[in-house]
């Protein structure tokens, strides 16, 4: 079962309103507050993403419900230009917008799984689940 909700992504404000909403959804689903800021941590990397380098596209977040395991998962969505090289955006430390680097590893690494598939010309979708313990 999965429900979704989603936050189109136009503007910073956007972004607020994708980390509020994934807050609220973690706390209804029962995780405690540092996973809830993991998860915040986790869409406010990828809704900034969209603003920056696709300019616009979709944060979704999915409540799941898997052989009696809950988790939420965070979706990702843009038509923007595509990752050519998926390995040098994972690598800890490679930035290209000057920032710490820490974005896709350091959602790769809040999460319990995560999932890119990106096609220049295409655009990129980013899928990282966070399952309740």
């Amino acid at each position: 079962m999965e429900i979704q909700s989603c936050v189109s992504i136009l503007n910073e404000w956007d972004i607020v309103a994708a980390r509020q909403l994934g807050r609220n959804v973690a706390k209804e689903l029962g995780f405690g507050t540092v996973d809830q800021a993991r998860i915040t941590t986790a869409i406010s990397e990828l809704a900034r993403n969209i603003y920056l380098y696709a300019g616009e596209g979709q944060l979704c977040i999915d409540r799941l419900n898997e052989n009696g395991k809950a988790g939420l998962r965070i979706i990702a969505l843009d038509k923007g230009p595509g990752i050519p090289d998926i390995r040098k955006v994972m690598e800890d430390g490679f930035s290209t917008s000057g920032g710490l680097g820490a974005g896709l590893p350091g959602v790769r690494r809040l999460m319990d799984d995560f999932n890119i598939d990106s096609n220049p010309g295409e655009g990129t979708d980013i899928r990282a689940t966070k399952w309740l313990r």
